[in-house]
This record gives C-alpha cells, sequence and structure tokens, in this order.
C-alpha cells in the first residue's frame, strides 16, 4: 500500500535535511569543488557506480521500508540520488560555485561530486531521523524532557549549533564565499536556513520533534522558527570572532554570518531535537 503524499512529502523533507547535516563540510569544502572540476568522467562514472551500490545495501538492510522488495529499494536509491544531486546543486549554486562562465563538465563534476554523499545522508536521514515521539522512552524520562524551559532549549540550540559551525568556520571557504558571493545568493542563503529550520522542528517530525516543540499556531512556528534562526547567527558570529575572522569589513562580517549561519541552524533545529 502507497504511503499518503503528504507522509512521502515529510520523507523527502527529512531526507535532505539529513543529507544536508551528514554532507555540509563537504559543501564548504574547495577541495571538494576541484575534484569535481579535475576528475575524469570515467572515474566519476565509478564514482556515481559505488554509491549507487552503497545505497542499494543500506537501503535494503537497514532503510525505511524494512519490509521492501528488491525493485523498491532500486526506485528508492535512485530517487535519494536524484535528491542529492538536486539538494548540492541548490547548494552550490546558492554559495557561488556554480556559475554561468563555467564550462558544463565543471558544472557537472561538482555537483556529481558532492550529491554522492548528499545521497547517502538523504538515506541516512530518511530511515533513522524519523520516528515521532520515540515510545521506547519510559513515561518518567520523556516527562522530564518535556519540562526543558526555553532558556534550556536556547542552550541545547546553541550547542547544536556550536557543533556544525565549528566545523567549518575555521576554513578559508568561508570568506572566500563571503566576498564572492552576490547579496542576492546571501539572501537565498538566509531564506534557506529559516525554511530548513521550520520544517526541522514543525513539519518533518524528526525523532521525537512533538516532545521537545509544542505548536499552538502559526504564530509559534513563526517565533520559533526566528529564535532558532536568530540563535544559529549569533553563535555564527561568535565562532567567526573567536577564529580571528571578523578584522574585516562590516559588509564582509555579515557576509559570513549569514553564510556560517546554513550550517549553524542545521545544528540548532537539529540540536534541539536530538541532543536531548
Amino acid at each position: 500500500m502507497n504511503p499518503p503524499v503528504s507522509n512521502s512529502l515529510r520523507e523527502y523533507a527529512r531526507g535532505m535535511a539529513g543529507g544536508l547535516m551528514f554532507s555540509l563540510p563537504l559543501l564548504y569544502t574547495m577541495e571538494v569543488w576541484w575534484t569535481g572540476f579535475v576528475a575524469e568522467p570515467m572515474r566519476l562514472v565509478v564514482y556515481m557506480g559505488a554509491i549507487f551500490v552503497l545505497l542499494l545495501g543500506y537501503n535494503h538492510y537497514a532503510g525505511l521500508h524494512h519490509d521492501a522488495c528488491w525493485s523498491e529499494v532500486v526506485i528508492d536509491s535512485v530517487e535519494e540520488m536524484g535528491l542529492g544531486l538536486l539538494v548540492a546543486a541548490l547548494v552550490l549554486f546558492l554559495l557561488g560555485q556554480l556559475e554561468t562562465d563555467m564550462s558544463a563538465y565543471e558544472i557537472i563534476g561538482k555537483i556529481t561530486v558532492e550529491a554522492m554523499t548528499v545521497a547517502i545522508g538523504i538515506s541516512v536521514g530518511t530511515s533513522q531521523l524519523g520516528g515521532g515521539d520515540n515510545g521506547a522512552k519510559g513515561g518518567a524520562e520523556a516527562s522530564a524532557k518535556q519540562d526543558v524551559t526555553f532558556g534550556g532549549q536556547i542552550a541545547i540550540a546553541s550547542c547544536g549549533a556550536m557543533l556544525f559551525a565549528a566545523n567549518v568556520a575555521p576554513t578559508e571557504e568561508i570568506i572566500m564565499i563571503a566576498t564572492e558571493t552576490r547579496i542576492e545568493k546571501l539572501a537565498g542563503l538566509a531564506g534557506l536556513s529559516l525554511l530548513l529550520t521550520a520544517l526541522i522542528l514543525y513539519y518533518i517530525e524528526f525523532t521525537s520533534s512533538t516532545q521537545y516543540v509544542h505548536t499552538t499556531g502559526i504564530a509559534s512556528v513563526v517565533v520559533g522558527t526566528v529564535v532558532t534562526y536568530a540563535v544559529a547567527l549569533i553563535i555564527s558570529a561568535a565562532v567567526l570572532w573567536f577564529f580571528g575572522r571578523f578584522d574585516q569589513a562590516l559588509g564582509t562580517c555579515i557576509a559570513q554570518t549569514i553564510v556560517l549561519g546554513l550550517a549553524a541552524s542545521l545544528g540548532a533545529s537539529a540540536g534541539r531535537l536530538l541532543l536531548q
């Protein structure tokens, strides 16, 4: 029996969020961009084939649908690779790594190399990061965690943001992207960060999400999303300052904070659910 469309959309969104969570440092890595540019076509084909085999194995033995037949496993794996290509292309575009003056081979190579890791993250995210309220936990433990205050949620979000931001903040790529990216793409990065934050917290039903995040209407969703993203930006700015990245013009500092804020917002929103 096919799942409802709403469930399928949640699975796709959960997978894409998981794909970014597990692969985002590589999407910021210059050496990976270069590999996509210099790799021979046959090497890219072999790489894609190897990743597809890994996806088949994972989806068969540990995937979301444990009773799936091999044809369904193949379809799931193809979908994950397709989503990986779309997610990688979107993020690389917003980071200014896909431009119209680039050759088609350079664009295809960059997207392909990055997308394969994203595809694995999508597979893991779809199958492992769902599960509603995690009913296996004891009632007393679940109740205690439900009682975490607003300040406690902010602290947990800050820890998650720090875990993600500190992975990429010291790299040269952050300042390079910030100085080269146009303002409309920076706005796109901020919008994507807010969208991912809202999806993770309120829509895609990450593990135990309904225990720790409660909604009383659209206003609570907007406030929760904006506050979590604000925490991510504050942590991003603090980490960049610590690593000496703020000895630049004000506009460059703001741009760096927004660029790093994508990683930090993933950590802040997922951290509110997964670190408790």
